[in-house]
């Protein structure tokens, strides 16, 4: 008897309600994707008519950038539905890793911008 599995064995272990639970929730990350990108589009074009600083534009596109993240993650790695060892596993690294990455960016940032002043 042959071990590999057989392509109708997903037909018999999962059912259609269970298919459409899945494509359900599918759509509904999407439209919450869609609909953060959306916001982060037109803050970017319009903060400026807005009225809005950029520190505050800035601050705003981080937080919904890691709402993005998570959501994408979460559902479309599948992350949300493993254990809590592997989420953690998976996560504090690169948690550990965003934040360093991020202190380092806003270092040389502010580092630029303070030689460009005094070289002009």
């Amino acid at each position: 008897m042959n071990d590999m599995h057989n392509p109708n064995d997903y037909a018999t272990t999962h059912s259609e309600e269970a298919g459409v639970q899945i494509r359900k929730t599918i759509w509904k990350v999407f439209w919450i994707l869609l609909g953060v990108t959306s916001i982060e589009v037109a803050l970017g074009i319009f903060y400026q008519d807005w009225g809005i600083d950029f520190s505050i534009v800035k601050t705003t596109f981080i937080v919904l950038t890691l709402v993005k993240a998570y959501f994408i993650v979460a559902e479309y790695m599948h992350l949300k539905h493993e254990n809590s060892y592997l989420k953690k596993l998976v996560v504090i690294p690169y948690a550990f890793l965003a934040i360093y990455l991020l202190l380092l960016l806003l270092t040389e940032g502010g580092y630029s911008e303070r030689m460009i002043n005094f070289m002009f």
